[in-house]
């Protein structure tokens, strides 16, 4: 669903930019508490969801910037 307004897709574009750094954030942190002994599971679980949260975003926002073909 593009729209013909270059404001909204440049703040689309910028939202998708903070959400995947933001995704990356995650996996490193994730990675780095996974890679410890005595990890927080939960806080683990928590974050893997926030991602999976994040992903699910990102997938709708890329579609959105994807101009219509015309049929």
């Amino acid at each position: 669903m593009s729209t013909d307004h270059p404001d909204i897709d440049q703040n689309r574009s910028a939202l998708l930019m903070r959400l995947r750094a933001e995704h990356r954030d995650l996996d490193r942190t994730i990675a780095g508490l996974q890679a410890t002994p005595a990890h927080d599971a939960l806080a683990i679980q928590r974050m893997k969801k926030r991602k999976l949260q994040l992903k699910d975003c990102i997938a709708r926002l890329e579609s959105d910037l994807i101009p219509d073909e015309p049929a």
